[in-house]
């Protein structure tokens, strides 16, 4: 009743016109940064962040919280139609969709996974809402130890699962944690790793990595290594709407993708890439027309664009419960958290109870929302995709200018802007994943905080962090992250 009681305050939130309006801004402008392949959510958040620094909080996260869960959405439809996934979470889609799209069977494709997404979000959202307090409940007992050795996991979860290599994942945490420590240390008040510049007395601003890295870094890649191919784009011929078989043989895909989806999105497993593909997988086992995958089967569109959605509003739970990212987009949205001098985790619910329930209520709304821009409106998504990449592009790099030196009309800041961007450049040419980078700046001097406490609280025991059930639990798990898949190999061959 609590529980019920919270989301009707949520709604109360989220309904009121400002509010519908941002929600409206994001689910449209997530839709479209869905559609574009490359652009993607994460970038589209990191490049808004400098232009909503002022905003109220509660209004812009509901924003940045469309624009996340409309890009799972308009994904599908790059996919289906471009065979050109405008997500990495939408690859699948476009194995069947496209296929689908050949045939002249456009519509049906954009329609199941239009619906699916709806049914998988609106499902998810409702877990969303029931296990967030059961998880602040067993957050609350957390101390100094527990907390350091939950963002341990979340170091390794993020770093092992993200990018090529876990080398290559964890050279990406620890550059962002030697950045996040870059600036006056908050317990002893002394300058660290300065290089004597007074501009980095306050610290690297969490805003000019994300664009750096993300807007940036994309841009110049795009640049550099973009392939000058001949895109054919497939029409949506005939009607939008499913057939009574379609509605057959989608609702039972829709459903264990839900299932598949939401519980790798709740875990630190790495975003939806994986819950995708099994998705599919076992859609092609339990199909009664296993023939027809590899040919333009509707079954490999509703379940895996079922699971992206769910996977996409489980990554919400650890993220607003305990403050941990699962995904790229996850940790951009963590960034605006503590743009904003919030820090998600169970303090949130206590201290900000109005705005963590008017934002799960908003993606009830979004949910409809989205439904409503995607089906009648697709035409409108599909012209977007005329737009020149050099145009489009180079807007990007303008507003990415803009807005960092927005931030504090500082030139030194343009300066780290294009310095991180050169470094995205790089990471994305040698195949170094970004999202870490984000994780370790921000988490990295959390974690050092408690840390400290967990030292000073035991006079300097280092055995507090295995002496603790949970933090020990924690720690353990962060080994098995770390040297499970080097050990299965092992013992594989």
């Amino acid at each position: 009743m609590e529980t019920l009681n919270a989301l009707l305050a949520g709604f109360a939130v989220a309904l009121t016109p400002q509010n519908l309006l941002w929600a409206m801004i994001g689910c449209t402008l997530g839709t479209a940064v869905g559609v574009l392949p490359g652009v993607g959510p994460a970038l589209t958040v990191a490049l808004l962040l400098p232009a909503t620094a002022k905003l109220d909080p509660t209004g812009a996260l509901i924003m940045f919280a469309g624009i996340y869960y409309g890009g799972m959405f308009g994904g599908s439809t790059t996919s289906i139609l471009l065979n050109t996934p405008g997500e990495s979470a939408s690859i699948v889609t476009a194995i069947e969709g496209n296929l689908m799209a050949k045939q002249g069977r456009a519509g049906p494709a954009l329609a199941t996974s239009a619906i699916g997404s709806f049914i998988a979000g609106t499902i998810a959202t409702l877990l969303l809402t029931v296990m967030a307090p059961i998880v602040v409940e067993f957050a609350l007992k957390f101390g100094p130890a527990e907390y350091f050795a939950l963002m341990v996991l979340a170091f390794t979860t993020v770093s092992g699962v993200l990018g090529a290599s876990a080398l290559r994942g964890f050279t990406a945490l620890f550059l962002g944690l030697a950045i996040g420590l870059v600036g006056i240390d908050a317990i002893s008040a002394q300058p660290r790793f300065t290089l004597g510049v007074a501009e980095l007395l306050d610290g690297i601003d969490v805003v000019v990595v994300a664009v750096g890295l993300f807007a940036v870094g994309e841009t110049l890649h795009v640049a550099a290594y973009e392939p000058r191919l001949t895109e054919t784009m497939e029409k949506v011929r005939g009607s939008v709407w499913m057939t009574a078989e379609d509605w057959k043989r989608s609702w039972k895909p829709w459903l264990r993708g839900t299932a598949v989806g939401f519980p790798f999105g709740s875990i630190p497993a790495g975003g939806a890439e994986i819950p995708t593909f099994l998705s599919y997988a076992i859609e092609k086992k339990l199909s009664p027309h296993p023939e027809e995958f590899g040919k333009g089967a509707i079954e490999g569109v509703a379940g895996p664009e079922a699971a992206n959605n769910a996977s996409s509003t489980g990554s919400l739970v650890p993220l607003l419960t305990l403050g941990l990212p699962t995904s790229a987009t996850a940790a951009i949205i963590l960034a605006a958290f503590q743009q904003y001098g919030l820090q998600p985790g169970p303090q949130l619910f206590e201290n900000s109870p109005q705005l963590v329930w008017g934002l799960i209520a908003s993606l009830y709304i979004g949910n409809v929302m989205l439904l409503v821009l995607n089906l009648p409106l697709v035409g409108i998504w599909v012209k977007l995709l005329a737009i020149p990449r050099p145009m489009l592009y180079g807007g990007i790099l303008v507003f990415a200018t803009l807005g960092a030196y927005g931030l504090r009309q500082s030139w030194f800041d343009l300066f780290l802007l294009y310095l991180i961007g050169l470094l995205g450049f790089l990471m994305r040419r040698y195949d170094f994943p970004v999202a870490p980078v984000i994780v370790g700046m921000i988490l990295g001097p959390l974690s050092e905080q408690q840390f400290r406490r967990a030292l000073s609280i035991s006079q300097g025991d280092m055995t507090v962090f295995v002496s603790h059930p949970i933090s020990a639990t924690l720690l353990l798990l962060s080994l098995v992250v770390v040297f499970g898949p080097w050990l299965w190999r092992r013992l594989r061959s």
